[in-house]
């Protein structure tokens, strides 16, 4: 998610912010800043206009300047295009989880080399750290389907080789900045397919597609009402140095929404489940889910960035739609394991 999406907006240009100073005081108070600030402090300065004795046809009362009209919320984003996306994958991803299975692991395998190249690239343009993207993608890929063929112990062994890869390919240039190079390399593959592969290990089980299903719609829940609730009636800042956008109310939101869609979620479509898992699940949704956002902003706070890319028209890049699904993954699929079994 974007930082824009749990509160209101921030100020446009030219409007008196915290960094700026008070805005100057008028008789009743501060006065508004921009254009309705600038028009009264004119009427204030501006000399009086000189009225001929003529009086004016039919008596009438002179027109007064109507005050402006108050400015709306702004979403910060093209919602219309964010919507049409939104659709758009969704309809991918669940054709392609519940015709075939092994079509959504190819759906999860292109997302991850996506977010690794979105990521790597950001990173050598902004930091000048070079992350090698090859082995990080063969890596990456290997790791979503061995954790669907093989399980936990086969998504382990392919993060194992995939770091080795890094820093073995990373030997082919000059040593200046191999550390960083690697250390960052190590922690592109667990940050993004490692923590995907999860997904795909949900997927083995015989309810497997609505295991997924379920998690993404917690997460999608969450992000809603975060959203929804934020912008709506957001005020008390969650982490203004890292994310100045979110709310304490978004995150109050994001909690109640989420709780009730994984009542309803684990009643309609996990076997044995029941409703009061679902809200312990909902619960710590909400909480990775924001924990995954706040952990991107702080990455793009860090370089300097908005958004990871441009792919994907009012949403950013892949990496901003993957923020807070990655670090969701592995709790829900490890509380469905508590609560029902590996299926």
């Amino acid at each position: 998610m974007n930082d824009s999406s749990w509160g209101a907006p921030p100020a446009p240009a030219g409007v008196w912010g915290p960094d700026q100073g008070p805005a100057p005081a008028g008789p009743g108070g501060p006065l508004p800043a921009g254009p309705a600030y600038d028009q009264h402090r004119a009427q204030q300065t501006a000399p009086m206009p000189i009225v001929p004795d003529v009086p004016a046809a039919g008596d009438q009362e002179p027109m007064s300047t109507p005050p402006p009209p108050p400015q709306k919320k702004s979403a910060g984003r093209d919602l219309g295009a964010a919507i049409g996306v939104g659709v758009g994958l969704g309809a991918v991803i669940i054709a392609s989880l519940f015709i075939w299975k092994a079509a959504f692991v190819g759906v999860i395998t292109v997302a991850v080399v996506v977010g690794l190249w979105e990521l790597t690239t950001r990173l050598q343009e902004r930091k000048a750290i070079k992350a090698p993207l090859v082995p990080l993608a063969v890596g990456g890929a290997a790791m979503v389907v061995a954790g669907y063929v093989r399980g936990a112990e086969g998504a382990w062994v392919a993060m194992a080789l995939t770091a080795l890869a890094v820093l073995v390919w990373r030997m082919t240039e000059p040593p200046e900045g191999y550390l960083k190079d690697v250390t960052a390399g190590v922690f592109a593959a667990f940050y993004v397919p490692f923590l995907a592969t999860f997904v795909s290990m949900m997927l083995t089980a015989d309810d497997g597609p609505e295991r997924v299903l379920t998690f993404l719609l917690l997460t999608v829940v969450s992000d809603t009402g975060a959203y929804a609730i934020g912008w709506r009636f957001g005020k008390h800042k969650l982490a203004p140095r890292i994310s100045p956008g979110k709310t304490r109310e978004g995150l109050l939101g994001a909690v109640t929404f989420a709780m009730a869609a994984g009542a309803l979620c684990m009643e309609l479509l996990i076997d044995d489940g029941t409703w009061w898992q679902g809200l312990l699940l909902g619960l710590a949704v909400a909480a990775s889910a924001t924990l995954g956002d706040l952990g991107e902003s702080m990455i793009k706070r860090d370089l300097g960035i908005k958004d990871m890319g441009t792919l994907l028209p009012g949403h950013g890049g892949i990496m901003d739609r993957l923020d807070s699904l990655l670090p969701t993954a592995p709790v829900v699929w490890l509380l469905l394991v508590v609560f029902v079994g590996s299926g």
